[in-house]
């Protein structure tokens, strides 16, 4: 798996499983993990085993006698050998799926894996993609009235974290003025490396470590560099955390950038942290115990900023199966969408029982420029601590492809330096070369204007990609070009149109099934300030000697537990409501405009963006606390789903622990989930009809009339007919139906043409709104719905 916030350096590509947004880069994923080569494992190789408990041979008393009696049949076990260990199992599930995880070899697992009562067995992954101040008054919360006032702040709300650790001395996690937690908790603080149970209190009342999936394929854990406890070495698992439920602190900045009282977005609200990631690798199994622990401890809310950057089937996607595991209990899940824009088709964490969150901007800016020889002044951001301006003119160099053989002292000496996409430890490499500062600018067209600030140690800013090709203009127009950088120090609010899709925030639509429109929502997720741990590097790079208790990072990762923050205060509100009701009630009241009231955009090309970038729009709390109606879905629902994936028994198997009757799903080739979003795929016949069914559920007090309202953007290409157009509600928890029918006008002549709509249910006090996303495609094996 992989963190999913992008790397401080650069984005991380596919490698194994990948936490899905990391601010580590591959280079320094090199130098820090360590691999199974360097070191003598007998057994390199770990699965996962999945079980029907209910096919248990009967004279077996208990799964746990089961597991081992499984083990004890295989040759290694009965015969010992000095270069290969016994198999051993390292963790046993019992709540987000029947099973356990062991060392075994290939062979062993295929010789588990033909015994009945046993539905899959499969290898244990990496996944090394881990994918504030201000966002919170930028999402509409206030100190002063509104939902943070009436839900006390989130108070006693249970927020897990599936992540990298938590720095608990951080400030951000001070209890001050906190009760302590009720009976229903059952989770505890683990004692580790410099961790004991002593540094939870009433804010942090829950850290467990998970590494027995790591250790099993042959990574070096528990070094000095890499505590084994709770205890974040990496960074993000205390980013994320104190974003989602923070304590205020006063006076917090990354060296005077994002000055203010930073908060999380639930600030009452209780974290447990469930560190499931070492040198930036999270295995399956160690995702898998994590989540199961989340579930038994009797967290409200989890917030899960990992995933993977490839596409896998949800029976064997371990977030998937593990938060369905969370829905079936209760428990509202966020899980980051991936770091992969601006393409189509990149979308993670897809399941309908989990909210898919994408990142974008916010209204505030670290301004800098550079003022050229030629007089023009190029605009941009930058971290740099120092206020310079009036330096003297300097001469100026670009350099294509920026590595240590190429900033060398007798070309970049005592010049700025021009790099395309440059990351920290570039920095580190101009300043040791003699070089007097870096502008990096957006290389690829597709990253747009989409700024990253990065916290270079030398005087740096960082250009979009039209200042870019302004830049490099002049370098080629003259012989001798000189350029000044200015730091003015400032950071401004309120003047930058936001929020906007952040060019790396993945794209819809999924790939395995089109008809569910994701990402669900858009969040704050670039440049956001948080807590950081006081002794890892800003950078993450360990030659980088500044230490911070906040830092800036960006990503999907950051975005989610903004999300997973806001769905703590609906909690308080609602306690009864299911997590599908807390979703719908974010989805339908989602802003479709930005600051300018204008249509949110996006930034790699700044054109309007559509549902397939941001979902339903971005998150408006205060809105969604009074939705006026939601959409509901139950457990049996996401089982139906399933079955018109045409999923086999032993696939359904992953979710389901008893034989599921998949008839009924496909009986009805017009059923459809009752999500707050709709997805239509037309395939190549014109006028081709497609039915879809959902059922409101009413959530105000008093009795309303709400009417059917579609905004087509592609009248010419769609017909859409609402049936019926008025729906009557008069008391709380009543239920309305309704179909809509839509009809292509049009055949599909391309792989891929997508068009949009919005179905709106109002009245004088409420809106109620769902995206409608259109998909016209000629690949044949572009999934749909089974009939």
């Amino acid at each position: 798996m992989a963190y999913l916030h992008l790397p401080m350096n650069l984005l991380l590509s596919s490698l194994l499983l990948t936490l899905l947004f990391n601010s580590t880069s591959v280079a320094a994923w090199k130098s820090s993990a360590s691999f199974p080569s360097q070191q003598l494992v007998p057994r390199p190789t770990s699965y996962i085993v999945h079980t029907l408990n209910t096919s248990r041979p009967a004279h077996i008393l208990s799964q746990t006698e089961w597991y081992r009696s499984l083990i004890e049949l295989l040759p290694n076990s009965q015969t010992p050998n000095a270069t290969v260990t016994k198999p051993q199992i390292f963790y046993e599930y019992q709540t987000v799926m029947q099973g356990f995880a062991a060392t075994l070899t290939p062979e062993e697992a295929q010789i588990i894996s033909e015994h009945d009562g046993v539905i899959r067995v499969y290898r244990d992954q990496l996944s090394i993609e881990l994918q504030t101040t201000h966002s919170p008054d930028f999402i509409g919360l206030s100190t002063y009235y509104g939902i943070w006032q009436e839900s006390n702040l989130g108070d006693d709300v249970i927020i897990g974290l599936v992540d990298t650790g938590i720095w608990p001395e951080s400030q951000s996690f001070n209890d001050s003025g906190l009760l302590p937690v009720g009976s229903r908790w059952k989770g505890k603080c683990e004692n580790g490396t410099r961790f004991n149970s002593s540094m939870c209190n009433n804010k942090l009342i829950g850290a467990r470590y998970f590494n027995a999936g790591a250790k099993a394929l042959g990574f070096q854990v528990g070094d000095d560099d890499n505590f084994t406890s709770p205890r974040d070495q990496a960074g993000h698992g205390t980013h994320t955390s104190s974003t989602a439920a923070g304590s205020p602190v006063l006076g917090a900045s990354l060296f005077g950038k994002a000055n203010g009282t930073a908060r999380g977005l639930a600030p009452k609200a209780k974290i447990a942290m469930y560190r499931v990631c070492w040198h930036d690798v999270c295995t399956h199994s160690d995702i898998l115990a994590g989540m199961e622990k989340a579930i038994e401890d009797g967290v409200d809310i989890l917030s899960i900023s990992l995933g993977t950057s490839r596409w896998i089937p949800y029976y064997e996607d371990s977030i998937a199966i593990g938060s369905f595991a969370a829905a079936r209990h209760g428990i509202f899940v966020a899980c980051a969408a991936g770091n992969s824009g601006p393409r189509h088709n990149t979308v993670g964490n897809t399941a309908p029982w989990v909210t898919t969150v994408a990142a974008g901007s916010i209204d505030r800016t670290f301004t800098a420029n550079v003022t050229l020889g030629s007089g023009e002044v190029l605009f941009g951001e930058s971290l740099y601590f120092e206020v310079m301006n009036g330096m003297d003119m300097l001469p100026i160099i670009s350099i294509e492809l920026c590595y240590d053989d190429t900033l060398v002292p007798s070309v970049i000496m005592g010049k700025i330096v021009v790099c395309p996409d440059a990351w920290v430890g570039t920095g580190f490499l101009i300043e040791a070369a003699g070089g007097a500062g870096l502008i990096s600018i957006n290389g690829d067209p597709s990253a747009g204007e989409t700024i990253v600030d990065e916290s270079y140690t030398l005087p740096s800013l960082m250009l979009g990609y039209d200042e870019g090709r302004k830049l490099l203009a002049y370098l080629n127009s003259t012989t001798r070009p000189t350029a000044r950088l200015n730091f003015d120090g400032h950071t401004i609010i309120g003047k930058k149109r936001a929020p906007q899709v952040a060019v790396y925030s993945s794209r819809g639509p999924s790939y395995e099934v089109p008809e569910l429109p994701k990402p669900d929502i858009l969040a704050p997720g670039n440049n956001i300030l948080a807590a950081w741990p006081s002794e890892v590097p800003l950078s993450d790079d360990p030659i980088d000697p500044r230490r911070s208790d906040f830092n800036i990072l960006s990503g999907t990762s950051m975005a989610t537990p903004h999300v997973a923050g806001a769905a703590a205060l609906l909690r308080h509100m609602h306690p009864t409501w299911s997590p599908a009701m807390l979703r719908s009630a974010m989805v339908t009241t989602a802003l479709v405009l930005d600051n300018r009231d204008r249509t949110i955009i996006a930034n790699e090309n700044s054109q309007d963006a559509t549902p397939l970038a941001f979902g339903a729009g971005h998150v408006y709390p205060q809105a969604a606390n009074d939705p006026g109606l939601v959409y509901d879905t139950g457990f049996e629902d996401y089982v139906k789903w399933l079955c018109k994936l045409n999923y086999t028994s032993k696939q359904m198997g992953s979710f389901v622990p008893s034989p599921v009757n998949c008839s009924d799903a496909h009986s009805d080739p017009n059923w459809d989930l009752n999500y707050p979003s709709f997805g239509v795929v037309f395939k190549n016949q014109t006028r081709q009809r497609v039915v879809r069914r959902r059922t409101l559920t009413k959530v105000s007090d008093l009795p309303e009339n709400y009417t059917a309202r579609v905004v087509n953007l592609v009248q010419e290409k769609v017909e859409v007919i609402v049936k019926p157009e008025m729906l009557d509600f008069i008391g709380p928890f009543e239920k309305r139906g309704y179909t809509v029918e839509f009809t292509s006008k049009v055949s599909a002549n391309a792989s891929f043409e997508y068009g949009f709509a919005y179905i709106i249910w109002e009245n004088e006090e409420h809106q109620v709104k769902s995206p409608v996303v259109f998909i016209w495609s000629t690949v044949p094996e572009f999934n749909s719905y089974s009939g």
